[in-house]
């Protein structure tokens, strides 16, 4: 099999698993998702809290990018200590070949 035709069989799969669920067809009613099942649990129970917030973002915008800052802080030290591990075994295999 050449590269090329690998090469377009692959991307007509990723071209397919991007516009598959675009074609689905959608269910029936709202989608709520489990949140606003939950939060009906939590209140029916009478559930008070135990602490307020000491601060609360001021819109679901900054709250987001919060989050996003959060994500790649964690993404960034997974990476620093996955190549720190790596160049840590070369440098083993390096000094036992010598």
């Amino acid at each position: 099999m050449s590269a090329l035709l690998r090469n377009l069989g692959l991307l007509v799969l990723a071209a397919s698993i991007v516009t598959f669920p675009l074609l689905m067809p959608k269910p029936p009613g709202d989608f709520t998702g489990a949140d606003s099942k939950a939060q009906a649990a939590i209140d029916e129970s009478g559930y008070k809290p135990w602490f307020t917030p000491i601060w609360a973002p001021p819109s679901s915008e900054i709250a987001s990018l919060l989050f996003a800052l959060q994500a790649a802080l964690g993404a960034g030290l997974l990476g620093y200590y996955f190549g720190l591990r790596r160049g840590q075994a070369e440098g083993r295999k390096r000094d036992a070949a010598s």
